[in-house]
């Protein structure tokens, strides 16, 4: 499996075993004081920064002179005043009714964006309901849209700094939540790495529990075997558990049924399920129900709703006015390869898209026409190019062609495949159809999103890395996407480039 290490899963330690590394005990505050001082600098944050979007909205709305707005109208700044005091109160007895200031809803991503959108939103049809059944309410539309969107702006912000703050607390072991993993086989292990790997999880990882398992067996990175189910009481105790996460393929129906049993109902522990199929699902999984029956549906693509939206968003704000700055060196490109060999200027390859679609990604052509014919006189370099899909001094590339790939410039018209929305700018690398194969099951993963142009690979040393660490990086990006990882990859894209690093 990708990414297991070399030692041996069941490895037996001494008997006396490293007690867990338990963060969250750091804290010199307790936990639900941590939360409750979090929830009341949501609410106080939430409040001041209504009522200031409602106060700039006025100052855009009658005192700019913007011509799109009636200029006639004799506003009223204690009604408003009145308006922004009251409404911010409103505002914020909305969001808690749509469970903003609710410890599930809350540092969930984009997921709480959309949550405080919609509540936003909601506020503004009651003031339009509110309008509406008293007539003399009488308010200025374009106010009215100014502060929908402010409101909405001005909370999200206050939110994303709110939450660069507890990012940075939890790795002090503040806002954690100590979790047991139930289970171990080859699924908990990739649970326990995502989980450990990913900073600002909230996750607390002591160890695992499974009773074919001794205690003090080796399970992952730091993590061992902590003993059998029986000894999630005696942690529940010691470091105040709140997370139990099964690993459902490690135990049987009957195993699952009694941690449920003795686990599910307890008001202080959150108890979650895997689907069981963690190394070839990244899509997400919704259970609806059907005859009321409860059954699990696979997403087809990773991202979607505002998600999509977002990585759409930066694709053609960078992509559009990208290419109408580089027309003129793209021109001169395309003179030169035609000047330096025979042949067509745009290569087409064959590559896999989402859900198994297949597209020609355009690169610039930086090989012989009659490559196969070259590459046939080396055949130990056929070999290596049959096992690693690359090679670094290879016969075929033409004298442009060397210096196209060394500033990765060949690949600059898959630009326009960015617009046909067939790539990304970030994502997994590109592979062709006969590829497929070297990724088996995880193949299934790397068809949930596009292909990008650039990428983890792309900033972590491109060709100088293995076959096997390129295809863990596309599966380490799929899995932790977020709008933020793709701004940074485009800012290390830069300087990976300039060097040159592992580019032929």
């Amino acid at each position: 499996m990708l990414g297991t290490s070399t030692r041996a899963a069941t490895e037996p330690l001494a008997t006396t075993f490293p007690a867990p590394i338990y963060r969250s005990g750091k804290a010199a505050i307790s936990r639900p004081a941590q939360w409750r001082a979090f929830i009341i600098a949501l609410v106080v944050s939430d409040l001041l920064l209504t009522g200031l979007a409602f106060r700039v909205a006025y100052l855009i709305r009658f005192h700019l002179g913007l011509p799109f707005f009636q200029l006639n109208v004799t506003p009223s700044f204690s009604l408003y005043r009145t308006f922004a005091l009251g409404l911010a109160v409103v505002w914020v007895a909305i969001f808690a009714a749509n469970g903003l200031y609710q410890r599930r809803n809350l540092l969930g991503g984009t997921r709480e964006y959309s949550h405080l959108f919609r509540a936003a939103s909601t506020g503004m049809l009651l003031v339009v309901l509110a309008g509406f059944l008293e007539p003399g309410l009488i308010f200025a539309r374009g106010w009215l849209l100014l502060a929908w969107i402010l409101t909405f702006l001005a909370t999200a912000t206050g939110r994303f700094f709110l939450r660069r703050v507890v990012y940075s607390l939890r790795k002090k072991g503040y806002f954690l939540s100590p979790a047991l993993v139930v289970g171990i086989n080859d699924e908990s292990r990739s649970l326990v790495r995502q989980l450990v790997s990913w900073r600002t999880s909230g996750l607390d990882v002591l160890g695992c529990v499974d009773d074919r398992v001794p205690a003090g067996t080796w399970v992952e990175g730091t993590l061992y075997s902590l003993g059998g189910i029986d000894a999630i009481d005696e942690y529940i105790d010691r470091y105040g558990v709140e997370e139990i996460i099964l690993a459902t393929s490690a135990l049987t129906r009957q195993q699952i049924v009694e941690v449920f049993r003795r686990y599910g109902m307890c008001p202080n522990l959150n108890l979650r399920l895997s689907s069981g199929l963690f190394e070839i699902i990244t899509t997400g999984l919704e259970v609806q129900e059907t005859a009321y029956t409860p059954l699990v549906s696979i997403h087809r693509v990773r991202l979607t709703g505002i998600d999509r939206l977002f990585k759409l968003a930066l694709d053609y704000s960078l992509t559009i006015p990208g290419l109408l700055a580089i027309a003129p060196l793209l021109l001169l490109i395309a003179i030169a390869i035609k000047l330096d060999s025979p042949g067509p200027v745009i290569y087409r390859r064959r590559v896999m898209g989402v859900n198994g679609r297949q597209f020609d990604a355009y690169k610039f052509r930086t090989m012989h026409v009659n490559g196969n014919e070259i590459l046939a006189n080396y055949p130990e370099l056929q070999e290596k190019l049959a096992r690693e899909h690359k090679l670094k001094n290879d016969p075929r590339v033409t004298r442009v062609g060397r210096l196209l790939r060394k500033a990765s410039l060949d690949e600059l018209p898959q630009l326009f495949n960015v617009l046909k929305r067939e790539m990304s700018l970030v994502g997994p690398r590109m592979i062709s159809p006969e590829e497929m194969e070297m990724y088996k099951e995880w193949g299934l993963n790397l068809l949930t999103v596009d292909p990008g142009i650039t990428g983890l690979w792309q900033v972590s040393g491109r060709s100088e890395i293995s076959y096997r660490e390129r295809v863990e990086l596309d599966m380490h990006y799929i899995r932790n996407w977020t709008i933020w990882l793709d701004l940074q990859v485009l800012m290390q894209t830069v300087p990976a480039v300039l060097k040159g690093r592992g580019a032929y």
